[in-house]
């Protein structure tokens, strides 16, 4: 009889045994997916900081202003709006600087 009773003893330890170790694999595995949520959420934290800065540039006269003269033209009275041809601007091909000899030769050449 307590032979028995041993054996049903240890076979409920052995399943209480078992559902521990699984509880404990999957903690550990949902520790993982808690990490990676805080990384996630740090990084959405910054990108909101950057985004509210943006928002408080943005609402500043100066901004407004800027915006607008860049983007839609906008002239103050008395102002006078110039706006160049893209044809007319050199591209970066053209535009490379030549290049110059040393100071000390300019110099040599304007002299002599």
């Amino acid at each position: 009889m307590k032979k028995a009773a041993y054996l049903i003893a240890v076979v409920v330890l052995l399943f209480i045994i078992n559902g521990l170790v699984g509880s404990i694999f999957d903690l550990l595995g949902k520790q993982d997916v808690v990490k990676e949520a805080q990384r996630k959420l740090e990084a959405e934290k910054a990108k909101n900081a950057k985004l509210k800065a943006e928002y408080d540039l943005a609402q500043r006269k100066q901004f407004v202003e800027e915006e607008a003269r860049n983007k839609l033209f906008w002239v103050k009275e008395g102002e006078l709006n110039v706006i160049i041809p893209p044809d007319l601007i050199p591209s970066e091909s053209q535009a490379k600087p030549q290049k110059q000899d040393p100071f000390w030769k300019q110099w040599l050449n304007l002299f002599f």
